[in-house]
Parts: C-alpha cells; structure tokens; sequence
C-alpha cells in the first residue's frame, strides 16, 4: 500500500508532466520556459490544496509543522514569480534552478502536509 508522501510525490510528478495550454506558447517568446513554468504552477497549486485538505481536516501534525508548510508554500509561490521573470527573459538554466527549487519546497510542504498527527 502506498503512503501519503509517496502518493504526493507521484501526484507532483504528474502535475510537473502535464502540458501547459496552447495559448502560453503563442504569446511567449521562450515558450519551452513558459510551459515549464506554467507547469510548476499547476504543481505548487496542488501542494495548496493538500495543505488546505489537511488543514481543514484537522490532521496537521502539529502548529509547528503548519507554519513550516506554509512557509515552503510561500517560497514556492515567490519561486514562481522568479522563474517566470526568468524565462520571459530566455534565460532557461535560471528557470531550471528555480524550478529544482520549487521541487525542494513541495516536496517538503506535501510530506509535512500528510505527515499525520501522534
């Protein structure tokens, strides 16, 4: 049976998959960075809403552990900006550092999401 981080962890790597819309690579110049990007931000959306499921389901181990996650859901979202910037710029190994980064984040906010109460 597959733990809840290990089920985030597929979760994000499918989300990190996925295309971005037609439309990014139409208006931008760099459109690989942009759909790289748009992809990042469809993942930290859902490391979001495994926070706010686990939140408003009363099963954050702990207030200390909430304010982690929440403080690398932030960063993520900062990260964001930052890597979009990048790649209207065409400046794709600063997207791709940014993007390693923002993985880092989720990667820790999902685990300490479905880290369960003791």
């Amino acid at each position: 049976m597959l733990n809840g981080v290990t089920l985030a962890g597929m979760a994000i790597v499918a989300v990190l998959s996925m295309g971005a819309s037609p439309m990014d690579a139409l208006v931008s110049p760099h459109p690989d960075a942009a759909h790289a990007v748009h992809d990042a931000e469809h993942a930290v959306d859902y490391a979001w809403e495994t926070y706010h499921r686990a939140a408003l389901g009363g099963t954050v181990a702990s207030p200390d552990i909430q304010l982690i996650v929440e403080d690398h859901l932030h960063e993520s979202r900062s990260l964001v900006i930052k890597a979009r910037e990048a790649a209207d710029r065409g400046d794709r190994e600063s997207v791709d550092n940014y993007l390693r980064e923002i993985q880092q984040h989720l990667s820790e906010a999902i685990k300490g999401s479905t880290e369960t109460k003791k």
